[in-house]
């Protein structure tokens, strides 16, 4: 993006910003249970024909086992396929942190993707600085950062990179910098036809009447949402991130329902799941009519982040859940 183009955009959304980002601080905290039964699928299956979404795996759900050395980030789109049944993935980048501009490795993650039948959908990208920071200079190099991963994501022949609309600041000045930080992004990757996509992932992005007001600035047909069914803590009693508890949270539903005009990605969050196979914090059935109703038919992504399950366990309990609620919804 040139430097007039950002101008602009700083200049003219800062009055709009500053009226639309009124009152949209404290939401209601929302959680409900539904039911299911666990499934195990090694194969995959003409079960999910009769679905009006298709299943991915986004490799943050084996993060424990990669990061053991348990599995090497190469055999993931194998394992996606034979030990579950999916046939397509969502990678995150810090799983090849060192690999993004190494050819040869990624080559090899798409010849092994490729020759097993199974699509790569994105790469999820952390640690590469903050979109919205109120810092011209870092903000600017963090664009840069992801740079080398939109490239990435188009040699394997993903359609998105997953980004996050962090800062520190003021609600105000923070939504300024994400206008100008993600936009500069999506100009970058929209020559590679590679969506930039943002997840409610704490902060501010997890407010979606800040994160949609953003997204109206920036109105880019490849800058767009990936909505996850968990991740609307905006504030913990820490002042951290992901430590403490939740003090302020944004009613998930309605988040949810906010985000999917501009979904192009969806993550169905998964963490503890009760005797009967429900998930204890997210009402599946409430959240994929939501999904179904905004004319969605693309991949939900299984993410498992609970402890009670092991890793393996809590990707088939999910994949089980979506599966069930979906043939019921038709």
């Amino acid at each position: 993006m040139t430097s007039t183009r950002r101008n602009f955009l700083l200049k003219s959304s800062q009055l709009a910003l500053g009226v639309g980002l009124i009152g949209c601080q404290t939401k209601n905290n929302s959680d409900e249970d539904n039911s299911s039964e666990q499934l195990n699928s090694e194969a995959p299956s003409n079960e999910n024909n009769a679905l009006f979404f298709k299943i991915s795996l986004a490799q943050w759900s084996l993060h424990r086992t990669l990061k053991e050395g348990k599995m090497d980030n190469l055999d993931f789109a194998v394992k996606a396929r034979n030990d579950f049944g999916i046939e397509a993935v969502e990678y995150v980048n810090q799983f090849f942190e060192d690999k993004a501009k190494d050819t040869n490795y990624l080559g090899q993650m798409k010849s092994i993707a490729s020759d097993n039948g199974v699509e790569s959908l994105l790469i999820m990208v952390d640690g590469e600085g903050n979109l919205g920071d109120t810092d011209d200079k870092k903000r600017k190099q963090a664009v840069e950062n992801h740079y080398k991963w939109v490239e990435a994501a188009k040699f394997l022949g993903c359609h998105s990179i997953r980004v996050n609309a962090f800062g520190q600041g003021s609600a105000l000045d923070v939504a300024i910098a994400a206008v100008d930080g993600l936009g500069s992004l999506a100009t970058f990757a929209k020559d590679f036809d590679i969506n930039v996509i943002v997840e409610n992932h704490g902060g501010y992005s997890s407010d979606a009447d800040w994160m949609m007001n953003v997204m109206r600035k920036i109105s880019m047909d490849n800058c767009g949402m990936l909505p996850d069914f968990g991740n609307f803590c905006i504030e913990r009693d820490s002042g951290k991130q992901w430590e403490g508890k939740c003090i302020n949270e944004f009613d998930r539903y309605k988040g949810v329902e906010m985000f999917m005009p501009l979904a192009k990605s969806v993550s169905a969050k998964s963490h503890d799941f009760d005797e009967n196979g429900n998930e204890t914090h997210t009402d599946y059935s409430k959240m994929l009519k939501i999904v179904k109703n905004a004319g969605y038919s693309g991949y939900i992504g299984v993410e498992y982040e609970g402890s009670e399950l092991s890793e393996y366990e809590g990707i088939k309990a999910t994949k089980a859940l979506l599966e069930k609620i979906g043939k019921e919804l038709g």
